[in-house]
């Protein structure tokens, strides 16, 4: 039977949970996640998961965050005072806004809101977190 190699695109079922147990994503009850190995469309840890899994095979598998994405990086987080904040946004926690500096653009999430400041964070939300997944290699298209 054939194995999930370099190049090949495949088609996933996952679901993602953190240590705690709780889902940040899957896609049961949607089609599968297709992509190509190799390709860098997903991160790391689960490409190396999947390659060598056979059509019909499940697994759980570990990704330390190094392997997803990445350690959670102090120098991304911002205080911003709240008179420099755009009037017509009422920032709450949770949040995502986009936005742009030096004609790039970049998602960040509102962690905390006070009077006089809001903290913003340019980090993925799930940086600095270890990762498992289940998985089931659906077919190799």
């Amino acid at each position: 039977m054939a194995e999930a190699k370099n190049g090949d695109t495949v088609r996933i079922h996952y679901t993602g949970t953190l240590s705690d147990g709780s889902v940040f994503d899957s896609s049961q009850g949607e089609d599968p996640l297709e992509f190509t190995l190799g390709s860098g469309q997903v991160i790391p840890g689960f490409e190396q998961a999947v390659e060598g899994m056979q059509p019909g095979e499940k697994k759980e598998v570990k990704i330390p965050s190094g392997e997803a994405y990445g350690a959670h990086n102090d120098e991304w987080v911002l205080v911003v005072d709240r008179e420099n904040f755009p009037e017509h946004i009422e920032p709450e926690p949770g949040q995502q806004l986009e936005l742009s500096q030096n004609g790039q653009s970049f998602t960040v999430t509102v962690t905390e809101v006070s009077e006089d400041s809001v903290t913003l964070d340019a980090n993925h939300p799930l940086a600095g977190k270890d990762l498992t997944f289940e998985l089931e290699l659906v077919e190799i298209v």
